[in-house]
């Protein structure tokens, strides 16, 4: 039977691999605010100089915004203005196009990194969270606890891990394999600078039409590009924009469950049709069903959340995810001129040819297949959620030992009610937690920001829960004696065991 000694006899370490904005709200919520274990550490993995940032706001790139009008960005839920705030306070800067043309500001996203930057700074200057510069590449269990390997050939011992690990990248499509090392062939644009090999008079095809694809031409624009701009996707369906002005969520989707799939789209018809009879926009039913979304996703079967996942979710993904105005303004405009067309089409074949590619679609409807010749193709099709746990090795080691698995949708990781991954055997893992989109399967609507915002202090909820309930401690005495010359200031110690004791 397992006991428990009392929490303040030893040291606590709570582990959060991943310090992009998922994982730095994660361990500001689990130290903000309430007293903390003053032998709790937390430790957040992260790579990169700040957290905070993570991919979507270490962009660089003036033309790439954040989609959310900044009223309703926020670390802080309690206090909805807290970006906006920030950024009325931030001087010197000449953002000519900051406002939408709704009149709320869109700021660059490398502002929102600044923010969230600035507010998680008095945590680690007084020391309630330490930033270990480091890419997580291992984490395996050891008896009741785990060893995080870092790729700087340090080690960390914790007894709580909280997985916040980035989105995967995109899926190569299968015709795009065997020119995967092609400069022109850009099959990640969160690298930096991906798409500098692009020349001004080149024809891009852009392979996705969301909201990568519209940051994509919004750059080329911004960069001068005068080729010719055609984006494909099955559909043809590319983002839409903000409407006109504010207006609230318009729909009930509790009082009377749904079930099914089919139930639900026939619900959001009905409201739509209602919606515009009085005098309301999409927007309104789509805010609604967003905000009902955890709940909604709570009351449908596994095999109807994954016929929404197959059939819906591109339809879903262009009203939910809108592009901010500025980026719009660039997209319509490249239509308007004639110089960018959408097309709802797959590739079927890629042959390279002297100058660049040859590619042949196949059209939605069916009909003759296109012939395109292009100098470049950019792939925005998306992070393949389907593949995450094959996209990173930790993630692989912990599926392998039979902690994790892939949750059923395809949408991540499979957890349950408290954001613990579900192991092989069906039994909760209560030491690790998945916070952020990657529990999506479970808990629906999981990509927006102010929906990450509060999964990460559902999360930090539970793990304070735990701690409190069992009054945790894994006393490190022992292990100590193993390694007595561990720096307990940092808890990163670097010996040929590669243990790390905090």
């Amino acid at each position: 039977m397992s006991s428990f000694v009392p929490i303040a006899s030893a040291r606590v370490t709570v582990a959060v691999v991943g310090g992009g904005f998922t994982g730095a709200a994660m361990a500001v919520h689990l130290v903000a605010g309430k007293a903390i274990p003053a032998d709790m550490s937390v430790v957040v993995i992260e790579p990169r100089p700040e957290l905070g940032r993570g991919l979507a706001y270490s962009a660089t790139d003036p033309a790439h915004r954040v989609n959310v009008p900044a009223g309703r960005m926020t670390l802080f839920p309690d206090i909805p203005d807290d970006f906006e705030s920030y950024l009325n306070g931030v001087s010197g800067d000449d953002d000519t196009e900051l406002m939408g043309h709704d009149g709320s500001p869109y700021p660059k996203r490398s502002v929102f990194g600044d923010y969230v930057s600035a507010r998680i700074q008095p945590f680690l200057d007084d020391g309630r969270i330490r930033h270990w510069r480091t890419k997580a590449i291992s984490v395996s269990q050891r008896g009741s606890r785990y060893e995080i390997i870092g790729s700087d050939g340090t080690a960390l011992i914790a007894d709580i891990v909280v997985l916040a690990v980035s989105h995967p990248p995109p899926l190569l499509p299968r015709v795009l394999q065997p020119f995967k090392d092609d400069p022109k062939l850009i099959a990640d644009v969160t690298v930096a600078d991906a798409i500098d090999v692009v020349e001004r008079g080149d024809h891009v095809l852009i392979v996705g039409n969301g909201l990568t694809s519209a940051d994509v031409v919004a750059s080329l624009k911004r960069r001068g590009h005068v080729g010719q701009i055609t984006s494909i996707s099955r559909r043809g369906l590319r983002s839409r924009g903000h409407g006109p002005a504010e207006q609230g969520p318009f729909g009930d989707f509790l009082s009377e469950p749904f079930n099914s799939a089919s139930k639900l789209l026939h619900h959001v018809r009905h409201l739509l049709r209602e919606a515009e009879q009085q005098g309301m926009t999409w927007h309104s039913v789509v805010d609604a069903l967003r905000g009902q979304g955890n709940e909604i996703w709570k009351n449908l079967p596994v095999v109807e959340r994954r016929r929404i996942a197959r059939h819906l979710r591109p339809i879903w993904d262009v009203h939910r995810f809108r592009i901010a105005p500025q980026v719009e303004a660039a997209v319509e405009q490249a239509i308007a001129s004639g110089q960018m067309d959408v097309r709802a089409a797959s590739l079927s074949s890629v042959v390279r040819i002297d100058a660049g590619y040859r590619a042949m679609l196949r059209p939605r409807r069916g009909g003759i297949a296109q012939v395109l010749d292009v100098h470049a193709i950019v792939v925005t099709t998306g992070p393949a959620h389907g593949g995450i746990l094959q996209s990173q090795a930790l993630l692989r080691d912990l599926e392998e030992a039979g902690l994790l698995q892939p949750c059923p949708t395809g949408l991540g990781i499979l957890v349950d009610a408290k954001s613990n991954p579900v192991s092989a055997s069906g039994v909760s893992t209560t030491s690790l937690f998945v916070a952020g989109p990657l529990a999506r399967g479970t808990f629906g609507e999981l990509m927006g920001l102010p929906q990450v915002t509060e999964h990460a202090i559902f999360v930090a909820e539970q793990i304070r829960g735990s701690l409190d309930e069992h009054r945790i401690s894994y006393p490190p005495a022992q292990v100590a004696e193993t390694h007595p010359e561990s720096d307990r200031t940092t808890g990163l110690r670097q010996s040929k065991s590669q243990t790390i004791v905090p």
